[in-house]
C-alpha cells in the first residue's frame, strides 16, 4: 500500500516518476473538507518562489478532474526516505511492516535537526522577499532525508506579513480562522492577536523541548494547564537529567564506559548536561508566555550552532 502518511486536508501516497525512477511524495486534497482548496492555494503560493536546504521544497502541481470528473488537486515533494520526526520521537509501540524507524535519535542527531529547522524559520521569517509564517510546526510536519537532514513542510497554514499593517494579517486570519495544533499554538493566538513571527517562535521552542523531554505537549502527565514549558523551567537547573528523554540518558550511560579514565568520564558527563542545560533553556526562552520576551531564531540557532561546535570537538557527535 502506498499510503505514507494522513493529514487534515488530505492524504499523501509513495509514488515513482517513470521517465527517471524518482521517488516522489503525493498530498492529493480532500476537496470534501471545508479549508482544503484554499490550504491548497496557500501551500501553491507560499512554495512557489522559496528554496531552502531545510524546507520541502515543491516539485509541482496537479489541477485538474479525477476519473469521476471531480475536481483533484495534488502536491508533489521529493520523497523523505526517513518519514517525520514525529515517527522518531514517537514510534509505534506495535511492530510495523511499513518501515517505521527501529533506531532512535542520538544527541547529535537531535541537534541537528533543532538548527535545521531554527533555519528554516530564519528564512522564511527574515529572508523571504514576503516573510512567510508558518502557523503550523509540529513534529509531524518536519520530514527526515536519507541523510537525517530537517525538512519543514505543509505550509497549508501557512501566512504571508504583507506590509506593516497589522489588519493584512488580521484579515487573512478571519477568512480560515485560527488552526494549528493544540499544544503548539502560541496562547496569543486565542485572545484574537494576529500571526507573527513571535507565534512559529513558540512552537518552535515547544518542539526543541519535545524533542530531548520526549514529552509531547498534551502527554497525559502534562495535567492541569501545566505546559510542557512550565515542566521544564520548573525542573531547571538541578532536574535537567530527570526530564531528559530516557533514550539520551541510556546514550549518555553507554559513552561513560568504566574503562574509560575518571577525568574523561567527568567531563563528557559535565558536557553532556551542560549542553542539555543550554536546550532547555533556548527552548524555554522560545516558549515564553509573553511574545516580546521570547528569543529570536536566530538566537536560538547560534546557541544550538555552539552545542554542536562543542560536541564535535570533544568527539561526542556520535553518528551524524
Amino acid at each position: 500500500m502506498n499510503l505514507i502518511g494522513v493529514g487534515s486536508f488530505g492524504s499523501v501516497y509513495k509514488g515513482i516518476l517513470e521517465e527517471n525512477g524518482t521517488f516522489v511524495a503525493v498530498k492529493v486534497l480532500n476537496l470534501v473538507h471545508l479549508g482544503a482548496l484554499k490550504s491548497f492555494v496557500v501551500e501553491c503560493g507560499a512554495l512557489k518562489n522559496i528554496k531552502h536546504r531545510n524546507l520541502l521544497n515543491m516539485m509541482t502541481a496537479c489541477s485538474g478532474v479525477d476519473y469521476h470528473r471531480n475536481d483533484f488537486k495534488a502536491l508533489v515533494f521529493k520523497y523523505m526516505e526517513n518519514g517525520s520526526l514525529e515517527r522518531w520521537l514517537h514510534p509505534n509501540p506495535k511492530p510495523s511492516l511499513n518501515n517505521e524507524p527501529t533506531q532512535k535519535l542520538n544527541f547529535f542527531q537531535r541537534i541537528n535537526i533543532a538548527i535545521g529547522v531554527a533555519s528554516a524559520l530564519d528564512y522564511l521569517h527574515h529572508q523571504c522577499h514576503i516573510p512567510i509564517v508558518h502557523c503550523d510546526l509540529k513534529p509531524s510536519n518536519i520530514l527526515l532525508d536519507a541523510e537525517m537532514v530537517a525538512h519543514v513542510g505543509d505550509f497549508g497554514l501557512a501566512k504571508f506579513l504583507l506590509g506593516s499593517s497589522p489588519d493584512t494579517v488580521a484579515n487573512q486570519m478571519s477568512s480560515i480562522g485560527i488552526r494549528g495544533t493544540i499544544g503548539y499554538v502560541p496562547p496569543e493566538y486565542a485572545m484574537g492577536c494576529e500571526v507573527s513571527r513571535e507565534g512559529d517562535v513558540y512552537s518552535y521552542g515547544i518542539l526543541l523541548l519535545e524533542m530531548f523531554t520526549g514529552l509531547s505537549p498534551t502527554d497525559d502527565t502534562l495535567r492541569d494547564n501545566f505546559t510542557l514549558h512550565n515542566f521544564v523551567a520548573k525542573a531547571l537547573p538541578e532536574q535537567v537529567l530527570e526530564i531528559t528523554d530516557h533514550v539520551l540518558l541510556q546514550e549518555r550511560e553507554n559513552h561513560l564506559s568504566p574503562n574509560s579514565p575518571q577525568h574523561w568520564l567527568s567531563e563528557s558527563d559535565g558536557i553532556f548536561q551542560e549542553c542539555l542545560f543550554i536546550v532547555y533553556n533556548v527552548g524555554v526562552a522560545c516558549s515564553s508566555e509573553v511574545p516580546g520576551r521570547r528569543m529570536s531564531i536566530s538566537g536560538a540557532a547560534n546557541q544550538l550552532q555552539k552545542i554542536r561546535e562543542k560536541l564535535f570537538a570533544r568527539g561526542l557527535h556520535g553518528q551524524k
